[in-house]
């Protein structure tokens, strides 16, 4: 073999072992991290105290609740589908709708327009039965938010109103959070001008005082299905 052939033979197994080092040497690509599967869907149901009158739909309750979940380790979904202004026979003409969602959970805060319009409690009393119940043909579990109303509506009325709520809880054994808005109704610094409407902060608390709740229907749930 002359020289010339020689050198270039040299060269060659060079440049492949130095091909060969730098795939050994180069580094792994990094793995993605997928984002945890969503385990389900809480679709909140109610009127603009759901709707989150007045604010970004981001300072609303169901978007904080959604945040406050995921913080905690369980990864749902939650919808908001609140109608401001809407009554309780409203809400129960569009539950056929809220289905087409595909809910596992049903955050159900509805009759305060009722009250604030004077409805029968026992209007208010059925709607939340027809509801209910369709929901849980379906298979969804719903978590009922209490509602009371102003004084200024009379003892007798204010009684039978706020009785609605823990009688439609025990009938259809579901988890009741005792009053939507405690620790929240009432207090100036949490409401808007209106004296209504929680403020994004006044949300907050009404988030901790759901929270318990919702995890607890979470938690029925994964227990049917392990």
């Amino acid at each position: 073999m002359n020289l010339r052939r020689i050198v270039m033979v040299v060269l060659m197994l060079t440049a492949l072992l130095g091909c060969e080092r730098k795939e050994m040497t180069q580094p792994a690509a990094p793995k993605q991290q997928s984002a945890p599967a969503e385990e389900g869907i809480i679709v909140a149901v109610g009127d603009s105290l759901t709707a989150g009158y007045g604010l970004d739909e981001t300072n609303a309750y169901p978007a904080q609740l959604e945040r406050r979940l995921r913080e905690a380790g369980y990864p749902w979904r939650v919808v908001n589908a609140g109608i401001s202004g809407e009554t309780s026979s409203g809400a129960l003409s569009r539950v056929k709708w809220v289905l087409t969602l595909k809910p596992d959970i049903v955050v159900l805060v509805t009759g305060a327009n009722d009250g604030l319009r004077g409805i029968d409690p026992k209007v208010t009393e059925k709607n939340l039965d027809e509801m209910i119940r369709t929901l849980k043909e379906r298979n969804v579990t719903v978590v009922l938010g209490g509602m009371k109303m102003v004084t200024n509506l009379g003892r007798a009325y204010t009684g039978a109103f706020s009785a609605v709520y823990p009688a439609v809880a025990r009938r259809h054994d579901l988890i009741l959070v005792p009053f939507f808005l405690d620790g929240v109704a009432g207090r100036a610094d949490l409401n808007q001008d209106d004296g209504i409407h929680p403020t994004a902060e006044g949300y907050r608390v009404v988030v901790d005082t759901v929270f318990p709740f919702v995890t607890r229907a979470i938690e029925k749930r994964r227990a049917k299905t392990s």
